[in-house]
């Protein structure tokens, strides 16, 4: 093994040692290639030195010629078949085989049935770039808590933050973001990927209520600051992956007050300062840290609450797999309209299940579909069109037990 700087690593390297951050959380196992967004990771965690394998330390110009190989095919294909193909991270070897042996576009596409509709996004070149702006995104929002914290905040500093997500959302549909947010998951992180998901949501959210450009950049940055607090809990608290003590959830419930204390003398606007205090509040009193009900809890506030539990429940967890949009608007209906602001979530919900409305979808019973209907009154219970063309209305009480599962 060859030990390297982080800033002369390159893509196609595989990792002969775990690469651990200071306080120990694992970012990378052995064996694992490293890839822009990754290397990019690590400057985020500023890791200095990456033990890799000799062999790929001196390949990495091969690797390079054959990149440009796969570039060039998928540059031949339309559209489709490109979002179809599953590249996966191998370690590049000598082949045995003729070099000159060229790859048949027909291999690919024959996946495009057997892939998950995630599966298509994360190969898509589409979802490549955003993350890797993603990845530089987390860079700079941990950069500017820093500042935040340390009282060096100068007069452009909202401008400078709005930079920072501007890539994530410029020209993208309200499908796009929401399908890009639940693939781009960072389970090494709790406080930047899931800040940067939040603001994207919020963005959404005050879009659809028909917020003004000003609100809707006010909305973005409170989004990208909710969670300031978390950086005064210990990573071992936040990352903890059994049962919390009542001490360390204690501790946790504590960050909006700590994100307040840290915004309160800022010149930031008070809607950003009160998202940070109020975005676990509920609208039936039953939130932290006040209990504050209605319309004691500030819209932006209201906001951020929605978008940060949407994000949460949407990310896979050590216990569960991620949930799928149309499992999380259920679980929502069963008790959002009471916890959550009434025209916020009501504006959210719909809109989300308008972006799946046309979707193929996984039934709990095993069969597929395809969405067609949206029940007005049962967002999370459309009719879907089966694949042998027999219509099933979920939300009926004949079909009560199924439930869409995935989407496809």
């Amino acid at each position: 093994m060859v030990k390297i700087s982080s800033k002369k690593l390159e893509s196609g390297m595989v990792v002969a040692q775990a690469i651990e951050t200071k306080r120990g959380q694992i970012i990378a196992v052995e064996g694992t290639v490293l890839s822009p967004q990754l290397i990019a990771r690590l400057s985020f965690y500023n890791i200095e030195n990456v033990m890799v394998t000799d062999e790929t330390a001196s390949n990495t110009k091969e690797e390079k010629v054959i990149t440009e190989d796969i570039s060039q095919l998928l540059s031949d294909l339309d559209e489709e078949e490109v979002q179809s193909i599953t590249i996966p991270s191998v370690e590049i070897k000598k082949p045995a085989e003729d070099k000159t042996k060229s790859v048949n576009p027909a291999h690919t596409s024959s996946h495009i049935e057997s892939m998950s509709f995630s599966s298509k996004i994360q190969v898509s070149p589409r979802f490549q770039k955003y993350q890797m702006s993603f990845t530089n995104s987390m860079v700079s929002l941990k950069d500017y808590f820093d500042q935040i914290i340390s009282g060096d905040v100068d007069e452009d500093l909202e401008q400078h933050m709005l930079k920072v997500p501007s890539e994530l959302f410029a020209s993208k549909t309200s499908l796009e973001i929401f399908d890009m947010v639940h693939n781009m998951r960072s389970v090494d992180d709790t406080i930047y990927a899931h800040s940067l998901n939040v603001a994207l949501i919020a963005r959404a959210i005050g879009k659809w209520l028909k917020y003004s450009r000003e609100d809707l950049d006010l909305l973005t940055i409170a989004g990208l600051l909710h969670d300031i607090g978390k950086t005064q809990v210990p990573e071992e608290i936040l990352n903890k992956q059994g049962k919390l003590t009542d001490d360390e959830f204690a501790l946790i419930k504590s960050h909006p007050l700590a994100g307040y204390k840290i915004l309160k003398n800022t010149k930031f606007d008070t809607r950003i300062k009160l998202a940070a205090l109020q975005h676990h509040e509920r609208f039936d009193g039953s939130g932290y840290p006040r209990g504050l009900e209605g319309d004691e809890i500030d819209e932006f506030a209201s906001i951020i609450a929605l978008a940060d539990v949407y994000d949460a429940m949407t990310a896979a967890r050590s216990y569960r797999s991620p949930k799928c949009a149309f499992q999380v608007i259920y679980e929502f209906e069963q008790e959002g309209f009471q916890k959550y602001n009434p025209e916020v979530i009501y504006t959210f919900l719909k809109r989300v299940a308008n972006c799946y409305s046309n979707s193929r979808v996984l039934l709990s019973d095993g069969r597929s579909g395809q969405v067609v209907f949206l029940n007005k009154n049962a967002l999370s219970r459309p009719i879907v069109k089966l694949d042998d063309g027999e219509m099933v209305d979920l939300s009926t009480p004949d079909n009560h037990d199924i439930f869409i599962k995935s989407i496809l």
